[in-house]
């Protein structure tokens, strides 16, 4: 039996052999999609507050990589404009710079959580 008819068959319910269930298993692998930081804090955001917008997704995948791209964009854009403020400027004093270096990081990742990530 070839690949098709054996698609034909599990989708029309008739009743399949055991070699044939496995080919089938094979050939329908499901996708196993990996997202980045944000697309998997979105993922968990909307499971947990908002499971109705999540169903409601069309294509979530897609939808969740494109969160992972606004929040690099974002924080690309941030990054730049921050790094140039007096408050987050280096010092040349290890410890402080590392300070100045960890505050900017909380507030660029504040931002993008508010902005892209938790949004209802």
């Amino acid at each position: 039996m070839n690949d098709a008819e054996i698609l034909a068959k599990a989708e029309g319910n008739e009743g399949m052999t055991v070699e044939e269930i496995k080919r089938y298993q094979e050939l329908v692998k499901p996708v196993h999609h990996v997202y980045g930081k944000y697309g998997t804090l979105a993922l968990r955001y909307l499971e947990e507050h908002n499971p109705a917008k999540m169903w409601g997704i069309v294509n979530l995948p897609e939808y969740l990589h494109g969160i992972d791209r606004q929040a690099e964009e974002m924080d690309e854009v941030l990054r730049e404009k921050l790094s140039k403020s007096e408050q987050y400027k280096r010092t040349g004093d290890f410890m402080e710079d590392l300070r100045r270096l960890t505050a900017m990081n909380k507030a660029i990742e504040d931002e993008i959580l508010s902005e892209v990530v938790c949004v209802d």
